[in-house]
């Protein structure tokens, strides 16, 4: 389609240009950028403790001298498994550095999950946080695994909480008695141990910087591979439809968890591009970001729905002032017009819905800040982003017609790791298959209808049905299980499990959930439960799920949403 006739360009916003410029640099070449030009800027805030760009390149040059003193060549890949906090941050630097992969790991994950994505992946470093260690341990028989840096979030906290913590935690009784063994390294230790110059090591744009787990096509998790050149446009792609165009520097909140490609994209990946100030929160605790909002005055809050909905029916939200907040982009699932209403008037801010998919690193679409928006609408596609929406054949549908959305730019995956055979079903032709079913209307303004993935949605976080459903079935009373999302009004959607029982077996929705919980991390585990005589099959014995959907679409419109048991 010639530029001319792409309808969105109606409705493009004029404050953003079209097409941009990319630099030629390797990711970490912004924060070499910002310390140069602003060394003294806050770069990070974690617990009211502050690091600036003059500090943070310092310790992520050392700690790549640490890695490399451990063995890390340049194309090893290390797994970070740390929440929001400055180790996340200089680890990830500090890799990137060292001319290595960072892959990125859930700490939510359970051991099934961990032990196939390091091994999958071949990871032969690892940076933990000491809290999850055992998981780390019990799987590193089964990986290649040489060496495990572990952290605490205590090592990076101001001196006053710093010997408050560990007294915390000796009370509640959560840190583990982890006798370490000769392999495993403090994380500042490794720091301290990295005073020497680490080699330097040529990165180009090229070059593979990060293999981000998802589910892919299948539904069986796949490391997608990321590009600094991936990287680097999508983060100035960001930044310029969020601030490019405005005065200031940015200070961004970063309570989405940058273990996700959207975190990482629009939280660090930003604050960095923009040399801006990011605010760490290790979890998203509603009380606490108001907190944070009023006393550290963030301009950028990406999000997801949920966390909006949190803040906006908070019972104090109004006690707070929360007149910092510019601009915001919601992403991870649709945004209802109720709550972008509510939180714009609370803060006088703008929020607007995105789509992105971790294949695309990972935003794509963005309603425009101010000028045009509609309800329901995930915008109009970034600059240089080309779409397609089209049939089962391949052909272009017309606009108001739903076909599979199709992405082609320059933050598109090279894809995905040891699958050859997936990445030649997703990209064709230079296009990315989304697997996302969409329509574009008059305007250019498009919408997603469904996904041709059967992939949940909850909370921001995808979780695929055949991850849950392998759980169920590892169960000794169950003899079938099927698993959906369903709608809900805090999460997007939820986990739902329909579950059949071996003949003369017993079991309740309580135990299933202890039996899950033990197995999957939280966001995974069914919410509802409801036992059943059968499922619905095909001739072949293939579970219907669709059936299911549409039955409980069906329930949802006579009876409203409830809960089953």
């Amino acid at each position: 389609m010639m530029e001319e006739e792409r309808p969105w360009f109606s409705s493009y916003p004029k404050e953003v240009p079209r097409h941009l410029d990319y630099p030629a640099v390797p990711l970490t070449g912004f924060l070499a950028k910002a310390a140069a030009e602003c060394p003294d800027r806050v770069a990070t805030i974690f617990f009211g403790g502050k690091l600036t760009y003059r500090r943070l390149e310092t310790h992520v040059r050392r700690f790549a001298a640490g890695l490399q003193q451990l063995g890390v060549k340049p194309g090893d890949r290390v797994a970070v498994m740390l929440p929001n906090c400055p180790q996340a941050v200089i680890a990830y630097l500090a890799v990137l550095t060292a001319g290595a992969v960072v892959v990125q790991t859930n700490p939510m994950y359970k051991e099934r999950e961990l032990r196939h994505q390091l091994a999958d992946s071949g990871a032969t470093q690892m940076v933990a946080l000491d809290l999850v260690y055992p998981r780390v341990a019990a799987v590193t028989s089964d990986t290649r695994l040489q060496h495990t840096v572990v952290t605490g979030i205590q090592d990076f906290l101001p001196v006053p909480l710093r010997w408050l913590y560990p007294l915390k935690q000796r009370l509640e009784k959560k840190r583990p008695a982890v006798d370490y063994g000769p392999r495993v390294h403090r994380f500042l230790d490794v720091l301290a141990g990295g005073g020497a110059a680490g080699q330097e090591v040529s990165t180009g744009p090229g070059d593979l910087a990060l293999l981000q787990y998802t589910g892919g096509t299948t539904g069986v998790s796949k490391g997608v591979m990321l590009t600094h050149a991936n990287l680097v446009a999508n983060v100035s792609q960001i930044a310029q439809w969020m601030y490019g165009f405005k005065a200031g520097t940015p200070r961004i909140l970063a309570a989405l968890p940058l273990f996700h490609s959207y975190g990482l994209t629009a939280c660090m990946n930003f604050s960095l591009h923009a040399a801006g100030t990011l605010i760490l929160t290790p979890k998203f605790d509603v009380e606490e970001v108001l907190k944070l909002i009023q006393r550290h005055r963030p301009t950028v809050f990406p999000g997801a729905p949920t966390m909006y909905v949190a803040l906006n029916h908070h019972p104090r939200v109004k006690e707070y002032d929360l007149s910092s907040i510019e601009t915001c982009i919601s992403g991870g699932a649709a945004l209802p017009v109720e709550v972008q209403e509510t939180f714009e008037r609370l803060t006088g801010g703008k929020l607007v819905e995105g789509y992105g998919l971790t294949e695309a690193s990972p935003v794509t679409h963005c309603t425009p800040l101010w000028g045009k928006r509609k309800n329901g609408s995930i915008g109009v596609p970034w600059p240089d982003t080309d779409c397609r929406i089209v049939d089962g054949s391949g052909v272009d549908v017309a606009p108001g017609e739903i076909g599979e959305l199709l992405i082609k730019g320059p933050q598109v995956m090279r894809g995905y790791w040891n699958h050859p055979e997936e990445t030649a079903a997703t990209l064709k032709d230079g296009w990315l298959y989304t697997g996302d079913l969409a329509r574009m209307d008059e305007d250019g303004f498009f919408y997603i209808v469904g996904r041709k993935k059967e992939m949940i949605i909850a909370g921001g976080f995808n979780i695929y049905p055949r991850d849950v459903e392998e759980v169920l079935f590892e169960h000794p009373a169950i003899a079938e299980a099927s698993v959906i999302g369903v709608p809900d009004p805090y999460r997007g959607e939820t986990v739902k499990a329909y579950i059949v029982l071996k003949q003369g077996a017993s079991l309740t929705a309580e135990e299933v959930d202890r039996f899950c919980r033990e197995r999957l991390a939280a966001y995974k585990v069914p919410r509802i439960v409801e036992f059943r005589t059968s499922l619905p099959k095909s001739m072949v014995g293939k579970v219907l799920r669709r059936e299911l959907l549409e039955e409980e679409a069906a329930r949802l419109e006579t009876s409203g949403p409830g809960e089953g048991g």
